[in-house]
């Protein structure tokens, strides 16, 4: 059950497509204009969690499908069999084929960078196995080991999915953050993000919502609006 007050939760977002939309908000009592960008901000769930100790408690990591997309724009690649290429190119989607990954020649450097370039992978069920021979624990290392998607499925529905997926990984520090909307998403659907995010990661803890100190929604360029006390 969320310990989310619905009410401050909609102020907070209110304040957020306001200010981002060039309108002045109130902060604390002082009027604050806001500024356009000339990109979509992205809206932000900020966590610091409390009564955690990362050296002694059990480290968690969940991953949750959020119901509505909070970065449509985030850059993903697919490393794609002949029947998934054509797939992408009718999504206008970026796909490596196995002649792409071989010819990195397991080369560090250059695989370093192709995982930096995108934020996430999908892969054709024939090519994950191939991955280790071709690219090694690159990929891997850096948290992005493409979702699977079987040559019977379409690519457009695992896609949306990867868009969709949010993850809470406790690391060091007692801090983290996930994306979970954008500015030009109505309210109503930031909300049920934000909740449905904040239950996911109060499941995921060892006291639930007694392991949250407080919560923050804030969007690229915007200041912080605390939700959770």
């Amino acid at each position: 059950m969320s310990k989310l007050d619905r009410d401050l939760l909609d102020l907070s977002l209110d304040k957020i497509l306001k200010y981002s939309a060039g309108e002045t908000i109130d902060m604390s009592g002082k009027e604050v204009k806001g500024k356009k960008r000339n990109f979509v901000e992205t809206i932000d769930l900020q966590v610091a969690l409390k009564n955690y100790d990362p050296k002694k408690d059990k480290r968690f990591s969940g991953q949750f499908v959020l119901p509505t997309v909070p970065r449509p724009r985030m850059k993903v690649c697919m490393l794609a069999n002949a029947k998934h290429v054509e797939q992408c190119k009718e999504l206008g989607l970026e796909f490596k084929t196995v002649d792409d990954l071989k010819s990195l020649n397991k080369n560090k450097k250059l695989i370093k960078k192709l995982a930096k370039r995108y934020d996430a992978f999908l892969a054709s069920d024939n090519i994950v196995k191939m991955i280790p021979r071709l690219l090694g624990p690159g990929l891997n290392r850096a948290g992005k080991f493409p979702t699977m998607v079987p040559s019977s499925e379409d690519v457009a529905p695992k896609l949306k999915d990867v868009r969709s997926t949010i993850k809470f990984q406790l690391k060091k520090v007692l801090c983290m953050s996930v994306s979970v909307g954008n500015v030009t998403m109505n309210k109503e659907d930031i909300a049920v993000n934000v909740q449905l995010a904040s239950n996911f990661l109060a499941s995921l803890l060892k006291k639930n919502w007694q392991n949250i100190k407080v919560l923050y929604v804030k969007s690229t360029m915007g200041p912080a609006q605390q939700i959770y006390f």
